[in-house]
């Protein structure tokens, strides 16, 4: 009667004394590893995370105003919220121009004389293919990004004046509280070289016409004048950089 060998193996297939033996001599493939799931990790809690500055940072218009909850021991990050929230208004409100807005007849005294009290107008009246329009054109789309809280529009001449004569093209209207605050007919109005800098100069002669939107109210003409002069020096300062660096290349 020959032998018999048996071999037991347990529900979680590990092996009997007898496979040992039978591995040490080789006659068996070497044991396999035995299973270990990985470590459990919980899934990072958002309430967890260290309320700091970045953190508020990251954090949307509705985002923060739903916060005062949870920043009611911490009077830093609540007073950083405050801040935050009132920047991000501000960036809204002023944010609402930047650029010369096309409108028609039936849009003007929507846009213009209908604009609130605090927002200063500027109505450049144009027809296509007159040069002197496009000169004046390009300048204006200049100083409606630099001054975004002022409001910027254009409007084909005819269609704000019925039979306006096309001699006195461009014409600028500046507008104010439902008024005209000043009228400049002609490119020559802007002086014998027309620049941003120098329309800028010319529309705030006597009103505080453009707006950048960076302080509480309205700015003084003065003040503004200033601000323009500060930008012309510093755009002189850098177009000059700029040619230096360019001879230097070469």
């Amino acid at each position: 009667m020959g032998d018999y060998h048996f071999v037991y193996k347990d529900v979680e297939g590990s092996s009997t004394q007898w496979d040992d033996i039978q591995r040490k001599l080789g006659n068996l493939p070497p044991k396999p590893p035995a299973f270990k799931p990985d470590p459990f990790i919980p899934a990072e809690d958002e309430d967890s995370k260290p309320k700091d500055k970045n953190w508020i940072d990251n954090k949307t218009e509705e985002q923060l105003e739903d916060l005062e909850d949870d920043l009611d021991d911490d009077r830093f990050l609540q007073e950083y919220r405050r801040k935050r929230l009132a920047e991000m208004k501000q960036i809204v409100k002023i944010a609402k121009f930047g650029s010369i807005i096309p409108i028609s007849g039936s849009d003007f005294v929507r846009e213009v004389s209908q604009a609130p009290s605090d927002v200063w107008v500027v109505v450049i009246l144009y027809k296509d293919g007159y040069p002197e329009c496009g000169v004046l054109m390009q300048c204006l789309e200049e100083l409606a990004t630099m001054y975004p809280a002022t409001k910027f529009v254009k409007i084909v001449s005819t269609d704000c004046i019925p039979n306006y004569p096309d001699r006195n093209l461009p014409t600028v209207l500046v507008y104010n509280n439902s008024a005209v605050k000043a009228n400049y007919v002609g490119l020559h109005t802007f002086g014998r070289r027309c620049t941003p800098e120098g329309v800028a100069m010319i529309l705030c002669q006597s009103d505080p016409v453009l707006n950048d939107g960076q302080s509480e109210g309205e700015a003084s003409r003065e003040a503004v004048i200033e601000g323009v002069r500060r930008r012309f020096i510093e755009k002189v300062v850098a177009q000059h950089e700029n040619d230096d660096d360019g001879s230097s290349s070469d």
